[in-house]
């Protein structure tokens, strides 16, 4: 493309900029002129048409487009294969086994222990200390954090020096080095702990706010009532800490449904440990089966739905509490 071939888009991007705003400017001038009874309508209309545009074109289309592709092959034929393929073929099955596996460990583990931690340092002399050494990893992206764990897991064949933290200490208590993540099935729970290193900060910083807000006159009748620390801490932080807690686990839990970074940096889904969303772009982008990855698309839409639905429920349910 020339200069000049260049400049020409240009001006007609600068161009057809100018036409809608100035469609805008004059929808907005006869709109303020009016009748004031339907002003007000078309004012609203008018303030949520860009939004709408938006969702519409960005997510309603994709995802209608997304399930129908999900029902056809590269041919444009109408068919069930894709589903087939992915309920019967081995590796499709083991993509659907570590999804499973990630959304059973991640979430439980780091709301587990954010929840611990957040009890642990409440009310303590260094308390924001030490919830920032926590919170610091959720601040890293999951492919900058990939790249930190891949030197802890790092791998030297021969008489080499580990550079990997996990095989020096291996290295140096006797043992020989382990190709980790080439090795079948603790590759897969080397990677969710790095989500689990991730997100503990999140579900830690948001119990912690939750338990400050449980009142201090229920923990003191209950420790007037002769309660241990166990027993208030079952009986009167957890329940009203609920909300929160169920906000945090099904966060977390989509968030690792979801999980693409950490698997594509650190195994690019080899090895067994490919999940959905790592095995989706797979098959869409890189074996050109569109209608595999869209199926893949489809099935973790569904596996994120209940998730959702559950967590509007009890957050109903408490609002109706109040």
């Amino acid at each position: 493309m020339t200069t000049a071939d260049l400049l020409g888009k240009i001006l007609q991007v600068v161009m057809g900029l100018a036409v809608f705003a100035a469609v805008v400017g004059l929808l907005i001038f006869f709109i303020d002129k009016a009748p004031k009874k339907g002003r007000d309508y078309w004012q609203l209309a008018l303030f949520l048409l860009p939004a709408m545009l938006f969702v519409v074109i960005g997510l309603v289309y994709p995802a209608i487009r997304t399930s129908l592709l999900a029902f056809q092959n590269n041919s444009g034929e109408w068919t069930f294969d894709n589903f087939i393929w992915m309920f019967t073929q081995p590796a499709a099955i083991r993509t659907l086994i570590n999804t499973f596996i990630w959304v059973a460990l991640a979430p439980i583990i780091s709301t587990a222990i954010g929840l611990a931690y957040a009890v642990f340092i409440d009310k303590s002399r260094g308390e924001k200390y030490y919830k920032v050494i926590l919170f610091m990893p959720i601040a890293i992206s999951f492919v900058g954090a990939s790249v930190i764990w891949k030197f802890v897991y790092e791998y030297r064949s021969g008489d080499r020096e580990q550079i990997g933290l996990l095989n020096a200490i291996v290295v140096a208590f006797g043992g020989e080095p382990v190709q980790w993540m080439q090795t079948d099935p603790i590759n897969t729970i080397l990677l969710i702990v790095i989500m689990i290193w991730i997100q503990t900060g999140f579900a830690m910083v948001l119990l912690s706010a939750a338990i400050k807000g449980v009142p201090s006159e229920q923990v003191e009748a209950a420790q007037l009532d002769g309660t241990n620390a166990w027993q208030r801490f079952r009986n009167v932080t957890v329940p009203g800490i609920r909300g929160s807690l169920v906000v945090v686990f099904t966060t977390i839990s989509i968030a690792t449904l979801k999980v693409f970074d950490i698997v594509r940096t650190m195994t690019a889904g080899n090895f067994d440990t490919s999940v959905v969303a790592n095995e989706m772009y797979t098959q869409a982008f890189r074996a050109s089966e569109v209608g595999r990855g869209s199926a893949l698309a489809l099935i973790l839409f569904v596996f994120v739905l209940p998730i959702i639905i559950y967590n509007v429920n009890v957050l109903r349910k408490q609002r109706e509490i109040r």
